[in-house]
């Protein structure tokens, strides 16, 4: 396919500021973007939800700014802004903060990008990445086959902070694309699928699955599975994300939505079976339904989510598998004094 023609960064020669860089995504982007020579790296946070723990690595690199600030407060999103060539928007709430606190989370995820392409106006800002979702795509017992970025919204059958995640990403998404038609601004949105990897925390209702069947068989329990196995999730490695997020970047394409997805789909038994075989575990899964009230993002339809257009339009496909992923992740667990 053909995308439209923007700016491409020159990554040696820019300022990049990630918004929400006190993350997972955030930290190893900025990691990433140090290695390539980034004239100089912002990280930009109000620790509401992220750690300083995330980016301590970071401290007194020459290359990098930490600037504590609030993205509902306009002036100190300009302040930051000024003299920056790109922009990586990951700051918003996610699932879980729609279940607590829908309003504030309505709040943080629109007027809260709403000023940073304010601030991308005001500033001439060469490019601004924003980190969507596949929740663009909705959830619910009826969701089959592949999830294209032309694809429908479906609702039936998932919970309402679900649903209402993912119409904030799809209003963000529209967002942008207003300030490419209005101003000019070049953009790329990028749908992310679960992420999952070092440094993980424990606020994204899928990958938190993850966690919390590891922490079960530390401590002797069975593994709790929601259904018979077969639920389809799709995660996405941090590395692979922090390489499409580069990738958006230096390409030329704008004004554009791409899937960035793990290599396969996977399921809940597969899940568990691979946390199971690395902790080196003959516990077997117990099956039961979730309390009422829990958050999952993913319904029982099987569903992929093909990755193809970011191959097409910013050069990117995924590298690490499900498997190295947890074993990755479950390394560092342990490396954090975890089991």
């Amino acid at each position: 396919m053909t995308s439209k023609q923007g700016r491409a960064l020159d990554l040696a020669d820019s300022k990049i500021l990630i918004a929400g860089a006190a993350s997972l995504v955030g930290s190893h982007t900025a990691d990433r973007l140090i290695d390539a020579g980034a004239k100089e790296v912002i990280l930009l946070d109000n620790f509401a939800f992220g750690t300083p723990e995330a980016i301590a690595h970071l401290d007194g690199h020459p290359r990098v700014r930490l600037v504590k600030a609030d993205l509902m407060r306009l002036p100190a999103v300009l302040a930051a802004t000024e003299g920056v060539d790109g922009v990586l928007h990951l700051a918003a709430y996610m699932t879980l903060g729609f279940s607590q606190t829908p309003w504030e989370a309505i709040d943080v995820n629109l007027r809260g990008l709403q000023n940073m392409l304010e601030a991308c106006r005001v500033n001439r800002i060469g490019k601004l990445l924003f980190a969507s979702s596949n929740a663009v795509y909705g959830y619910g017992s009826g969701i089959r086959g592949a999830l294209v970025e032309d694809g429908p919204f479906h609702t039936a059958g998932a919970p309402p902070a679900a649903i209402l995640y993912g119409a904030s990403k799809i209003m963000g998404e529209q967002l942008c694309r207003q300030a490419h038609q209005k101003h000019g601004l070049d953009y790329v949105a990028l749908r992310y699928s679960t992420v999952y990897g070092e440094r993980q925390h424990y606020r994204a209702a899928n990958a938190l699955y993850i966690m919390d069947t590891y922490d079960r068989v530390c401590r002797g329990e069975p593994p709790v599975m929601p259904g018979d196995g077969t639920e389809s999730k799709h995660f996405v490695n941090v590395h692979d994300v922090a390489r499409a997020n580069l990738a958006a970047f230096v390409s030329s394409a704008t004004d554009v939505a791409v899937n960035v997805s793990g290599p396969a789909p996977v399921t809940t038994g597969e899940i568990v079976r691979m946390v199971l075989d690395y902790c080196g575990s003959e516990l077997e899964p117990v099956m039961q339904p979730d309390p009422p009230g829990t958050v999952r993002l993913t319904s029982g339809g099987a569903f992929h989510i093909p990755h193809e257009r970011a191959g097409e339009v910013i050069g990117w496909q995924p590298e690490i598998g499900m498997k190295e992923g947890i074993a990755r992740l479950l390394q560092w667990r342990e490396s954090q004094g975890t089991r």
